[in-house]
Parts: C-alpha cells; structure tokens; sequence
C-alpha cells in the first residue's frame, strides 16, 4: 500500500476549510495533516511535518498568498494548488501564482447542488494526487508519493469522447483520410498540471504568423478567461477564450473556456469552434480527447496534436485517433514535464509519433505550417 498524500489547507474561512477537509478525507489515497487560517500558522504546522501538498487561498490576512507561495518556492519547494474563488477582477493575482510556482488552480468547492458539490470534489481531489506527482525544481527531497503509480481512474468518471462526439468506423476513418484535402494547418495542444507555464513558454515563443491553435488547459470556469487574457498581452499571436462559432485562423489560439468542451468544425474550406457542455469526459471538462477526435475528423493529416504535461490519460485516445487520420502527433518528454502522466499514456498507446522536450514545441509549430501550406500549393 502507498502511503496516503498528506493535504495542507491555508484559507481563512474556516467553512471552506473544514468543506476542503471533508471532501480531501473522504478519498482514500488522501488525508488532511493539517489547517491553517493564515501563513504563520501555516508556517508552523509545516515546522511539524512536511505536507505532500498544499491548497492555498490567495487572499488571507497576514501575508497574501501569493507572498507565501513565493517564499515557500525560494526555501522549501512544496507542490501548492491554488483554491480560489476570484473572479475576473483578480486575474493579475492568479496568474502571479501561476507563475510564482503554483502547480495547478482549483475553484473553491460549491456546495449549491449536488452535481456542483461532485464536480468540485472529483477535480480537487484529481488535483491532490496529479501535484504529489509534480516534479518540482529545487525540491529538497522527492515524496514518496511521487514513486507511487497512477492510481486507477473511477468507472463512474470514465466516459470517452464517445458521449460527445461518435468515433468513425474503420471503412470510413481510411476513406476520409484518403480523401481530406489540403487546408489550412492547425495544431491542437492539450495540456493539465504543470501546462499553464508550460503553454506560455510555447506561445510566447511562436511567431505572429503561426498556424492556428486550438488549446484545452484543464482549469475551471472563469480561470481560463484571465489566463487568455494574461496570454494575450505577452505573445505575438493573438490569445482568447474561445466563444462558440469564432473563426479558426493563422496567427491565433483558442482556449477552452473551463467547463465546456471545445470542438473543431468544417465548414467548406474553413473551421469553426463549437462550444458545448456535456458530461466530463476521461474525467475532465473541457476534454483534450473530445478536442483531438474532433480535430482528427475534421482536419486529418493538416492538423498537429501536442500532448503536454499533466496526469491522467486525457487526450491518449485522441491523439492516437489524430494519428490514425495521418497528423503528426508529439508528446512532451519526461525531463522536460512537470508531471509525466498524459504523454506517457501518449507514447505507451503508440499516440505518438515523436517525443521532445518543452523547448522543441515553438519550431515544430511553425514546421508545420510551412508544411502544411507547402504541400497545399504543390
């Protein structure tokens, strides 16, 4: 038996932090070591043990979270998800905690229904385990949780792509990919923990005139928006949340808005995004296997699939479907992925055809597209 990960909960109110108790304790890999209203007394709990993993509020008294957060990364590299519950008006805030070492963002749990209150406790516990998997720079000593395996996935949570979009038999998958004329290039990347820098490291090196992209970050409702946004005013290419209906075009990325899945649509010549809701697929809304199936139909071999870092299998099936209809598929390597769940589930299925690091991910974009277009006017 692994040893259960070990939760630290930082928020100030004391019913978020005894409903996060709650639902950590009801999992069996996981237990609550500790709460704590406020960083000092967080501080002091760490002093007595070590937690695997801390949910931390960014607005506390005392010290703001993301203050804390960066000295834990500077002294003690710990993995940190963020819980919160800020809205547009705090963007600025969330991303800071992003880019200050946080590994994953969960919404706080809402308690309103009983279909809200099980989404909220699938992905904060999903969240728990994928940061005990985070590689994390300068981390004094890896948790043994990390050597731990995967845990299996709930069946009840396990519904494919199928519930969104039906896959395509064997005769007709062959006969489209024969017949799929030359487009437009398109690459779709799909990414969850440790993918919110992962992905600004990858937009921000990418020309204005790259191929379009079409983007699925595990992260909640509202998070995306200010994560777009964040994207959008450092990277040459345009970056938005994507609405149902706009347009796929060069020199833009489209991402998923948090829990609705994103398709991609053809109509003649052009693409469209459409926007849906949906059950969870491989545990996960928006889903990269509903994305990927969607981008195999509708593009075939014009298109590329990247699967980044993250934990789980999610995008595995689809990026073998993208590979099936003749796109060129990459997964992440290990080195270079703060968790190595996904692209390894990737490359274990024969998802993909090539394996790189981070850094290789902006050339092999913009290859694509000249390719793409090449090929188109030959």
């Amino acid at each position: 038996m692994s040893p259960k990960i070990r939760v630290l909960i930082v928020d100030d109110s004391a019913s978020v932090r005894t409903t996060l108790a709650d639902i950590i304790s009801a999992d069996p890999e996981l237990e609550v070591m500790g709460t704590a209203p406020d960083p000092y007394v967080a501080v002091e709990r760490i002093r007595q043990e070590v937690p695997d993993v801390i949910f931390l509020d960014i607005e506390l008294p005392r010290m703001d979270g993301i203050t804390f957060l960066r000295k834990i990364m500077s002294q003690r590299p710990i993995p940190v998800v963020i819980c919160s519950s800020l809205a547009q008006d705090g963007s600025d805030a969330f991303m800071q905690a992003l880019e200050a070492g946080a590994v994953d963002v969960v919404a706080k749990p809402r308690v309103d229904t009983a279909q809200f209150l099980q989404d909220s406790r699938m992905r904060i516990c999903d969240a728990a385990k994928a940061a005990a998997h985070a590689r994390m720079r300068g981390r004094q000593r890896p948790s043994p949780i990390a050597r731990a395996p995967v845990p299996d996935l709930k069946v009840e949570a396990r519904l494919t792509a199928d519930a969104i979009l039906p896959p395509l038999s064997e005769s007709r998958r062959q006969s489209l990919a024969a017949r799929m004329p030359e487009t437009q290039p398109i690459v779709a990347i799909g990414a969850s923990t440790g993918g919110t820098e992962a992905l600004r490291e990858v937009l921000e090196a990418l020309p204005a005139d790259s191929p379009a992209l079409l983007i699925v970050q595990h992260m909640p409702e509202r998070f995306t928006t200010a994560f777009a946004r964040r994207l959008d005013a450092t990277c040459s290419i345009r970056v938005k949340e994507a609405e149902d209906g706009d347009f796929v075009q060069p020199g833009q990325a489209l991402i998923a808005p948090g829990n609705l899945h994103m398709l991609l649509m053809r109509n003649g010549s052009r693409f469209t995004v459409g926007i849906e809701e949906g059950p969870h697929v491989s545990r996960h809304r928006p889903s990269v296997d509903v994305l990927f199936r969607s981008v195999a139909q509708a593009a075939g071999r014009n298109a590329m699939g990247i699967l980044l870092t993250g934990m789980g299998d999610d995008g595995a099936r689809g990026l073998l479907e993208m590979r099936e209809m003749g796109s060129p598929t990459i997964a992440q390597d290990e080195a270079s992925s703060i968790v190595f769940g996904m692209p390894k589930e990737a490359i274990q299925r024969g998802a993909a055809a090539r394996v790189l690091p981070l850094g290789a991910m902006a050339a092999e974009i913009t290859g694509h597209g000249r390719k793409t277009v090449a090929r188109g006017t030959a």
